[in-house]
């Protein structure tokens, strides 16, 4: 086999092929990480987390994917959240109070507009200077907003009491989604990949069933409308609930939360119907050395990269604290040993 292109790469992992190598994806990336793998020249807008308006540059994008040997890059355009923010150690980004408590709040919800014709152009010029990068649209179709909206507590509460609210707020968050998903794949991009947390360590957020009577209809219309390869992020055990998701059409999960579910057990499991993209311990690469690291990249390439659908990544993103000699151990060990046929 030749030598593929990152998004000949990536798009063949994505649909559970065997690629040239075993690709990388990441999508949240901290600027001090990329500060310190390029010894200060790579200085990047931060990512606080996924929930951002707007997106890095390309030029910016493709900086950061030379850097990290990547093989996508990312335009985020995620809807807004009416919650408290505060700021935290390391430039962490910490949610607070909701802001929509009752149908009067739902006004303070204002959407992106996309018949404007800014974020369209916007789309096209990315994807147009994307070069042999995959190109990865990255939103919400949610969830994840609907509860951060509300506060999770008052959320929690509001699924027995009120009930309207949570079905109204989702289904604007939902609606919203289909559409930007219909439109990164008019514009051209390659794949989609949407974060919203479904779930703890321990188990869903909330039980299956009521998962799947209240949520999975609204979601259902975002699903509908993808359209392109499509990447869902969450943490947490979603082992309840993995049936559904295969359902709604996703075709690869990310970041199969290392402690929570055992990757190489979901290989096992559901590598027949969607690709797996993780899932290298944010712990490791934080806590952890360089001959640490390498031993985990090896082990999943060991146990999740044979017979291709397999993606390296982190076990959720690459945050303010990880150590970069870390992440160039996992990216520079990928290197040596991921090239298929796998060896060592």
């Amino acid at each position: 086999m030749g030598e593929m292109t990152s998004r000949e790469r990536l798009l063949c992992a994505l649909k559970r092929g065997t690629p040239d190598r075993v690709p990388y994806a990441e999508v949240g990336v901290s600027s001090r990480v990329l500060e310190g793998l390029s010894g200060g020249a790579l200085k990047a807008n931060e990512v606080g987390g996924i929930d951002e308006i707007d997106a890095r540059g390309v030029e910016s994008e493709i900086e950061i994917s030379r850097l990290l040997r990547r093989d996508h890059v990312c335009y985020r355009l995620t809807p807004p959240v009416p919650v408290e923010k505060h700021e935290g150690a390391d430039t962490i980004v910490y949610y607070g109070k909701g802001r929509i408590r009752t149908s009067g709040d739902l006004d303070r919800l204002v959407l992106p507009d996309l018949d404007d014709g800014v974020v369209e152009g916007s789309l096209r010029r990315f994807v147009a200077e994307s070069g042999d990068y995959a190109s990865c649209f990255v939103t919400r179709i949610g969830i994840a907003p609907t509860y951060l909206a509300m506060g999770m507590e008052e959320f929690s509460l509001a699924l027995y009491d009120d009930l309207p609210l949570v079905e109204a707020l989702l289904e604007r968050y939902s609606d919203w989604s289909a559409r930007v998903c219909r439109m990164a794949a008019a514009c051209g991009f390659d794949m989609i990949w949407t974060a919203d947390d479904l779930a703890f360590k321990t188990g869903p957020l909330m039980s299956p069933e009521m998962f799947r009577g209240i949520f999975i209809p609204h979601l259902r219309k975002a699903a509908d409308s993808i359209s392109l390869p499509w990447v869902l992020h969450s943490d947490g055990d979603l082992t309840s609930l993995m049936s559904d998701l295969v359902g709604l059409g996703i075709n690869g999960l990310n970041p199969i939360e290392p402690g929570a579910m055992d990757i190489a057990q979901v290989k096992r499991e559901w590598g027949r119907d969607i690709c797996l993209l993780g899932n290298v311990d944010v712990n490791t690469l934080s806590a952890g050395t360089p001959e640490d690291v390498r031993r985990e990249v090896r082990q999943l390439l060991s146990e999740v990269a044979p017979g291709g659908g397999y993606v390296l990544a982190s076990g959720n993103s690459l945050p303010t604290y990880a150590k970069p000699e870390n992440v160039r151990a996992m990216i520079d060990t990928l290197a040596e040993y991921g090239e298929y046929p796998l060896s060592g």
